[in-house]
């Protein structure tokens, strides 16, 4: 396609979507710019992906690229985002095209792969790679070779308490590896236009060739909270495990949420309920938290905040982020 007609086509899609949504940053509709070239993630020379197309379809919030510079001393994560899902409004954008390490917030990618194509009755027998995760600080369930365990229980601990552990033997079991796994995980978000993402693992620990934007992560949980199931573990505060180990003998373990708004260590913004969410921290991706919130106006909210200096950062930020809902 010749640069002309290429810029004519992408014209032309933009007007339609402005006509039918009359949409911008103050009213609603997201959709990724990163120049007059095309949409993000776009290759210059060839035809528009069909990813956009569904982007547009689902009626998104638009946030060009530059528009995106929202600032406040309050917040200083490298990335930020505050959206009204109910009225598709962009509240506050910072940087939200930036490329940024996901650390656990992987996770959610993870487990829109299982939500989507995974039969949660399986059984998984943990591998002996899944088991001996050797990365210092790494935070697992404590799984041992040949243990077996359904995956819709390996699945809710792994959401609610962030085992890494957990997230390579639901990679094994649904893909066979976890190289296969990641490629599961990138079709799948580029299905949503999440097209700036690149993910080699299921659970976050850090690769230089694992990282997302914030936008595209907001696609992602955009699609996650219209699942019941997927709602539900992630408002859950703690949660009873039950499995064998490799000689049949039963396993018992409680995990508990990492979210310090559902764990009582974080107070609630006057105003806002916090339904759930995922934290994230490595030392290159910092504290990073997405959440779920819901308004005492009935609004549904959704909020990104990446690479804070420390956990207690993050949610004194998370919270001032919130408190703007009501401003």
């Amino acid at each position: 396609m010749s640069k002309k007609k290429l810029f004519s086509a992408w014209t032309a899609v933009v007007i339609l979507v402005s006509s039918l949504t009359a949409c911008s940053k103050e009213a609603g509709l997201m959709i990724p710019f990163t120049d007059s070239s095309g949409p993000l993630g776009y290759v210059a020379g060839t035809d528009i992906p069909d990813t956009t197309a569904d982007l547009f379809a689902d009626s998104l919030c638009i946030v060009p690229v530059g528009s995106d510079t929202d600032t406040d001393g309050n917040l200083d994560g490298i990335s930020t985002m505050l959206v009204d899902v109910t009225d598709q409004n962009v509240i506050y954008a910072n940087h939200v095209f930036d490329k940024v390490y996901p650390a656990s917030i992987t996770k959610i990618v993870t487990a829109l792969v299982v939500l989507n194509h995974a039969d949660l009755s399986d059984t998984v027998t943990v591998s002996h790679n899944a088991a001996n995760i050797t990365e210092p600080g790494a935070k697992k369930l404590g799984l041992k070779e040949g243990d077996k365990i359904k995956l819709d229980t390996l699945f809710t601990s792994f959401l609610i308490y962030s085992g890494n552990d957990a997230g390579i033997a639901i990679a094994e079991h649904m893909a066979g590896s976890e190289e296969a796994f990641a490629n599961m995980m990138n079709d799948e978000v580029k299905k949503l236009g999440a097209v700036d993402s690149n993910f080699v693992n299921a659970h976050g620990l850090h690769d230089k060739n694992h990282y997302t934007t914030v936008y595209d992560i907001y696609l992602v949980l955009n699609e996650l909270v219209k699942n019941e199931k997927f709602v539900d573990i992630i408002s859950t505060k703690s949660y009873k495990a039950e499995y064998e180990d490799k000689d049949g003998k039963p396993v018992n373990k409680e995990f508990s949420t990492t979210n310090r708004y559902l764990n009582g260590k974080e107070k609630m913004p006057e105003g806002i309920t916090v339904i759930g969410g995922k934290t994230g921290t490595t030392s290159k991706a910092g504290s990073c938290l997405v959440l779920y919130s819901k308004g005492d106006n009935g609004h549904q909210y959704l909020s990104f905040i990446f690479k804070t200096a420390s956990g207690d950062a993050l949610f004194s930020q998370m919270s001032y982020l919130l408190k703007l809902i009501n401003r």
